[in-house]
């Protein structure tokens, strides 16, 4: 077996392990993935956890190889829907969501020893694993790193530190970028890629891997490559078919162009490649106005080494970036549990019987994360309110889908409901699209034909049960995936197979999603029609989603946010979306009816009630006043002076006195008067009273309504010291009080004096500032 730099430390590993955790920092191309786990493996069984499931599955299948076992006999594997192990393998590798699954059944007990491998990603459910395991203190862990702080996370883990200094091969930098201070930029990204691309090949004597921020840039490159004669161009990404990753990993007789995401950044070994081509970009998760947007961000500088060693791995290589020397990048990736949100992460730890917010991990969690995970899992009943997983939540958490779509699935009234809901959520799980929706005219009327209602919804569900659109540009391996993770929780439910699914109702399916979630429910603006909302958030229909101009309503299955133009703006698209006619929200009078006006038709009183829903307003009736509907005709004849004249005015005065005198700390009773209004305190009247009929009104005067503020010997001199509208012959004004700035606003009412109010006219307002308003002018009265 040749050597590696990480032999330097294999005795020392050995004779620490026996009686301490250990963390081994060690650069990419060390060899620590492949060495350690078999190292671990002399004094137990061994659990190795690794960030991807294409680490799981090729680290793997490779150990077995050099071991000369069969895989799944003494090396395994476990990730999502695959697994080749037994009750005998000693090493078994598996991606962190099936490790936190096993510590919530058994907290691990069947292994002696946890690895966890390239912890530098800071993934939240390695850290949480992590977290565990220190707490539960019954393993002993090894983790690795390539660029993280080892001491800092020695000291975490209270674990002794190895170091395995050097890369087998030598790896020159250099830089492509018109100033050393360039950051990495996606503009023009593709052509300035397969330029360079282009230049290298001539001089190139093994293979290149680009590493770009996504599957978009890669296909974008991928077609300009492939015009090039006698170059294999290949595309390695978190959704490739088995078969494009063996492509990618396994050497070619011809020249290969690796196109990779970060996937492509550890503990994976691509044969031959001597250059690597670094976009300096990825697409990374972060927290914006309270939301976790996905936005195209400079990789950071631990990050930029890890890329820059893949060229070092089986030979001496060059790394070419394409940003600037002296680019001011981050250390390292800001931990994933600081960026997102904190809802899967708070179930996972409450099925495995811990509290997030009690954890130790190597940061503080944000408070504020924390408090709407909480809130979040309590409304949907999967965390009570300690904090304990509830039944409901047990059965959430092992469905290995987003909590939301396991809340909806679990929440369904009958199993022809559930069956789509569960269709649906597998083909929202998958990584990547199922499909691209074409773009030329006579595709898109095909699509069309094929599904009336040009819903996304419909279209995943009907692909998941394997009926085929033509139009469609359907990504085979997402949806093979899809449809055995469809399998898979229908028999955990015990329900019919996939081939002969049961066929739901739209309107069924409308009203049981939104009687579970309603926020789900998003309703089109009426000026601006571009947007829809649910009277928290504002969303666009994104571009790959079918939704069209017609619809007015929709329920917002999937929706990603990136950054907007401004520093603080967020731009929320919606990218799978159930188009709904608004009858569906007036016939289950979703939203809140609010009373309008008062009208006369054929002598009867009638009030008009309309149904708002997020600012909008879905329909209209009259009905005849009842109840506390009685009282808003009522305030509103009061008001008009058809009843108690000039009372409405003299209490509207009262009590906006009030509120100044409460504003000026002079009330010892009260401190807020929460913008109390006449109608508000009017309302009150009423009610206390029982007063239900406009003429029952004739029974009372002024004088049975009074209004307890400002004490009655000291009202006069307070309302003359601060008078609410002044007249100065020619000029009649109204005044505002603004106490928290201490300034006074005259405003102009009416009058013929064309000229300004002078100092001396005015009251004394020692120590306000007085302006004047008359239209959009404002100026000082001096």
């Amino acid at each position: 077996m040749s050597f590696l730099p990480i032999d330097s430390i294999k005795e020392q590993f050995n004779q620490l392990i026996k009686h301490h955790h250990i963390v081994v920092e060690a650069e990419t191309g060390s060899g620590k993935s492949t060495r350690l786990p078999l190292w671990a493996s002399q004094f137990g069984r061994v659990l190795v956890v690794e960030p991807r499931r294409i680490a799981c599955t090729s680290l793997a299948s490779y150990i077995a190889q050099q071991e000369g076992s069969k895989l799944g006999e003494s090396i395994g594997y476990a990730i999502k829907l695959d697994g080749q192990y037994s009750d005998d393998t000693q090493v078994l590798f598996v991606t962190p969501g099936v490790a936190l699954r096993w510590f919530s059944e058994n907290r691990l007990s069947d292994f002696d020893i946890v690895l966890i491998d390239e912890y530098h990603e800071r993934r939240w459910d390695m850290d949480l694993l992590v977290a565990m395991l220190k707490e539960n203190a019954s393993h002993r862990l090894v983790i690795t790193s390539a660029t993280i702080e080892g001491e800092k996370l020695a000291k975490y883990v209270k674990a002794k530190r190895l170091v395995a200094s050097g890369r087998l091969h030598h790896v020159v930098v250099s830089y492509r970028a018109a100033d050393s201070h360039y950051l990495p930029d996606g503009r023009g990204l593709d052509k300035r890629v397969v330029d360079v691309v282009r230049t290298e090949l001539a001089t190139c004597d093994g293979d290149i891997l680009v590493f770009l921020p996504g599957r978009k840039e890669i296909s974008m490159c991928a077609q300009m490559l492939v015009a090039i004669d006698g170059v294999d161009v290949v595309q390695l990404h978190a959704s490739v078919s088995d078969r494009e990753r063996e492509r990618a990993l396994t050497p070619s007789v011809q020249q290969k162009i690796v196109l990779a995401t970060n996937v492509a950044e550890t503990s994976l070994t691509i044969a031959n490649i001597s250059l690597v081509i670094d976009s300096g970009l990825e697409r990374r998760t972060s927290q914006r106005n309270g939301r976790t947007v996905l936005s195209l961000t400079a990789i950071s500088k631990a990050s930029a080494n890890q890329r820059a060693g893949r060229a070092g791995r089986v030979m001496d290589g060059q790394c070419i970036r394409m940003y600037g020397q002296h680019a001011a990048l981050a250390a390292v990736t800001p931990p994933e549990l600081l960026r997102g949100e904190l809802t899967e992460a708070m179930l996972a730890s409450a099925c495995c019987g811990f509290h997030l917010d009690q954890l130790a991990f190597l940061e503080l969690l944000p408070e504020k994360s924390i408090q709407q995970a909480k809130k979040t899992l309590t409304v949907m009943r999967a965390i009570d309110r300690e904090g304990i997983a509830t039944e409901h939540g047990e059965i959430l958490y092992p469905l290995a889908i987003d909590v939301l779509y396991a809340d909806l699935l679990t929440r369904m009234p009958t199993r022809a409901l559930q069956e789509a809901m569960i269709d649906l959520a597998a083909g929202l799980s998958v990584a990547g699209y199922l499909y691209k929706l074409p773009t030329s005219e006579e595709k898109l009327k095909h699509l069309a034909d094929w599904l009336p209602a040009s819903c996304d919804v419909e279209l995943i569900i009907r692909l998941v049960r394997g009926e085929q659109c033509q139009a469609l540009d359907v990504d085979h391996q997402a949806l093979f995936e899809a449809q055995a993770m469809a399998r898979q929780i229908r028999k955990l439910f015990h329900l019919p197979e996939l081939e002969v699914a049961s066929r739901f109702d739209r309107k069924s399916f409308f009203t049981a999603v939104v009687d579970t979630h309603p926020e789900l429910l998003y309703v089109r603006r009426e000026k601006r029609r571009q947007m829809l909302a649910n009277g928290y958030v504002e969303i666009s229909p994104a571009r790959n989603s079918l939704f069209n101009d017609e619809a007015e309503a929709a329920i917002v299955f999937d929706q990603h946010s990136t950054p907007g133009r401004g520093v603080k703006q967020t731009l929320n698209l919606g990218t799978i979306m159930f188009p709904c006619s608004l009858s569906y929200l007036s016939e289950l009078s979703i939203g809140d009816w609010v009373q309008g006006e008062t009208v006369v038709e054929d002598g009867v009183l009638y009030s008009q009630l309309a149904l708002t829903y997020a600012g909008r307003i879905i329909c209209r009736k009259l009905v005849v006043p009842e109840g506390n509907l009685v009282l808003k005709p009522i305030i509103e004849a009061v008001v008009a002076e058809t009843f108690l004249s000039g009372f409405a005015r003299q209490r509207s005065e009262e009590i906006t006195h009030w509120r100044l005198y409460v504003e000026l700390g002079l009330d010892a009773f009260c401190q807020q008067h929460n913008d109390l209004s006449f109608e508000q305190w009017f309302t009150k009247q009423l009610v206390d009273l029982g007063i239900s009929d406009a003429d029952e009104l004739e029974l009372f005067q002024a004088e049975d309504f009074l209004f307890e503020g400002i004490p009655y010997w000291q009202y006069e001199e307070f309302a003359s010291t601060y008078p609410l509208i002044l007249n100065l012959g020619d000029l009649q004004l109204t005044v505002e009080y603004h106490a928290a700035q201490k300034r006074v606003y005259v405003i102009y009412k009416n009058g013929l004096r064309r000229g300004d109010p002078k100092r001396w006219e005015l009251p004394r307002w020692q120590g306000w500032r007085i302006q004047y308003k008359k239209g959009s002018r404002i100026v000082d009265v001096r």
